[in-house]
This record gives structure tokens, sequence and C-alpha cells, in this order.
């Protein structure tokens, strides 16, 4: 009795051990969101300073003349991204995600027509904004793409959802954040030509944007398949 107390009493998973486990589990479980909101950070004040610019009446040039002829579809943009960035970040939080459903629940109804709301007014932008000096075909043809592929994400997501398939849901809507944030990405990794060499010409930017949306999607199809095996392993 004695030798199996103690050998019970020596197991890594014995209660004794189990809160501090658990607390490190929390405490990393926090970085995930917080590496997402400083990813987002970028666009999020790069959208708050177009918001400025439309509002304070700064001056009209050839590369924010679009925003100032038609600034609804901008500035939804702009704030739909902002909530659907920094609420979304949370939703990767492990505490969250599994303590409180409630919460999860909750900022989903919010997550989704703001999701939405950022494809749609994306792929209008694309559509009928004139483009920039910096812009070209080919970075209109990946605004078209990925916006539509986001779109097609959240569309999925919902039906998922009502059916109750949590595992595809999760794996629709980790797709359509990875698109939807991926400015933050792109605004990083446009970073490193800026200081090299200056500003890239046309077709190496849309190169590189492009890029930045595989980058995320890339992290995003890791992420849905460590969630399978999870569950595939507790189950």
């Amino acid at each position: 009795m004695n030798t199996i107390g103690n050998t019970t009493a020596q197991t890594p998973g014995h209660t004794g051990n189990r809160r501090p486990l658990t607390r490190q589990r929390r405490r990393y479980g926090w970085l995930v969101p917080a590496g997402l909101i400083f990813l987002t950070l970028i666009p999020v004040l790069a959208g708050a300073a177009r918001l400025t610019e439309l509002t304070g009446g700064a001056a009209i040039t050839p590369r924010n003349e679009r925003f100032f002829a038609s600034p609804i579809p901008v500035v939804t943009h702009i704030v739909s991204v902002t909530v659907y960035s920094l609420l979304g970040a949370f939703q990767f939080s492990p505490s969250l995600h599994r303590g409180r459903r409630s919460w999860h629940r909750a900022a989903g109804r919010i997550l989704m027509p703001a999701g939405f709301l950022v494809a749609l007014s994306g792929l209008w932008m694309a559509l009928f904004y004139k483009l920039p000096p910096s812009d070209g075909l080919l970075l209109l043809i990946l605004r078209l793409v990925f916006g539509s592929a986001m779109l097609v994400s959240l569309v999925l997501g919902v039906l998922a959802i009502t059916r109750r398939d949590f595992a595809r849901h999760g794996a629709w809507m980790t797709r359509a954040y990875a698109i939807g944030v991926a400015a933050g990405t792109q605004g990083i990794i446009l970073i490193i030509p800026e200081l090299l060499t200056g500003p890239p010409d046309v077709t190496t930017r849309a190169v590189l944007m492009g890029a930045a949306w595989m980058i995320n999607l890339a992290v995003a199809e890791y992420v849905i398949r460590r969630r399978s095996r999870s569950r595939s392993a507790s189950g």
C-alpha cells in the first residue's frame, strides 16, 4: 500500500502539480491574443490616421482622393476591421474559449457581422475605387481573390454553426480571421524593402502583399490541424 501511495505521489499528473501547470498554461495562453493584438496595431493605427485625415480636412492627394470622393466604404472598413481584429484576437485565448463559452458566443455575435463588413467593404473598394499610383492590376486581383475567400470562409463558418459543427465552424472562422488581419503582416513585410532599398515597385509590392496573405493562411492551417490533433488525443 505504501509503495502504491509513493508512486502516485511522484506522478507528474498528481493533484499537487496540477495547479502550477494550469497557471503556466493560462499565462502562455495569453501570448497568442497579445501577439495578434500587436500585429493588428499596424492597420488599426493606420486606419485611425486615415479617419483623422478624412475628418480633419487634410490636403487631397492622388493617394487619398478616392477616399474623400466616397468616404462611407473606407470608414465602414476601418471601423469594422478594428473591431474584428482586436476582439477576434481574444477568441484565440484558451481560457476564454474553454472556460467562458457565453463570452465566446457573445463575441461571435459581434465578430460575425463585423467580418462580413470587412470583406464586403474591402471588395467594394477594390472594385470601385480608382487604383492609386502604388497599386496595379496584380494587387487588384489578389485583393479580389482573398477578399472573396474571406467572405466564403465566413459564410461556411455560419453554415457550420447552424449545423452545430463546432470544429468546422472554428476552422472556417480561423481562416477568415487570418485573411482579415493580413494587413498587419503586410505592414511588417513591406517595411523590409522600405528600409533596404526604398519603396518597392508596383509588382514587388503586390507579390509581397500576396505572400503576407499566404503566410497568414499557412499559420491558420497549422492552428486548425493542431486543434484537430488535440481533439483526437483527448477523445
